[in-house]
C-alpha cells in the first residue's frame, strides 16, 4: 500500500480501480485545514490525464505491472508473436494496439514488455533502430541546395525522409520517438 507520502513521478498506483501514473504532484496546506495533494495521474492503458486531489490520508494499491523480456519473432496476419526469453512462453498481441512501436519492431530482437494484469500493454523501445532501405528515389543532379530530403521506405513499412545520398540497400538509423532519420549505418 502507498501513501500519497510516497508519491513521486512515474510511481504506479490504483485510483477508482484504474492503473494511473503519477506524472505531477503538489503538496498544499489552505490555512487550518488538513494538507491536501494535487496530483496529475496518465491512465496506463488509455494515456489520458487527469487532475486528482488526496487527502494526506488516503492510501493506494499498486496495480499488478510486470516488465517482461520478451523476443519479437513475427508478424502474421494483424498480429505480433513474441516470446518470452525466460520460460519460452509465446503471446500474441494485435498490431493496431501496438500503434506506432509496430514500424520499429525487428525480428528476433529483444524488447521490455509491460504487463498489466498479465495482459500485454506496451513494448519499450530503444532510442533508435537501424532498418534497411528497401525503396527510394535516385539522386537528380543538381539538388544541392542544404537540407534536400527525398522519401524512403525502410523494411518494416515505415516513411521517413532521408538526404539524396542514401541508396536502396543501406542501412541506416531512425529515432523511435519522432520517426527521424539520424544517420546511415
Amino acid at each position: 500500500m502507498y501513501t500519497v507520502s510516497d508519491f513521486r513521478r512515474g510511481l504506479p498506483i490504483i485510483v477508482d480501480d484504474q492503473p494511473f501514473y503519477v506524472v505531477e504532484y503538489q503538496h498544499f496546506k489552505m490555512g487550518r485545514g488538513k494538507a491536501n495533494i494535487r496530483t496529475k495521474l496518465k491512465h496506463i492503458k488509455t494515456g489520458s490525464v487527469i487532475e486528482k486531489v488526496f487527502s494526506s490520508n488516503d492510501v493506494f494499491k499498486p496495480p499488478d505491472l510486470e516488465n517482461r523480456r520478451m523476443q519479437y519473432l513475427y508478424e502474421a496476419a494483424g498480429e505480433a508473436s513474441f516470446m518470452d526469453v525466460q520460460s519460452f512462453e509465446q503471446i500474441t498481441v494485435t498490431i493496431e494496439s501496438l500503434g506506432d512501436v509496430k514500424w520499429y519492431l525487428i525480428e528476433n530482437q529483444e524488447y521490455q514488455v509491460l504487463f498489466l494484469d498479465n495482459v500485454p500493454i506496451s513494448v519499450e523501445l530503444p532510442a533508435a533502430v537501424t532498418l534497411q532501405v528497401v525503396n527510394t528515389e535516385p539522386v537528380v543532379r543538381g539538388d544541392t541546395v542544404s537540407n534536400v530530403t527525398k522519401p524512403a521506405k525502410l523494411s518494416t513499412g515505415l516513411m521517413v525522409k532521408v538526404p539524396p545520398f542514401v541508396k536502396e540497400g543501406d542501412m541506416v538509423r531512425v529515432d523511435t520517438r519522432s520517426g527521424e532519420y539520424l544517420e546511415r549505418a
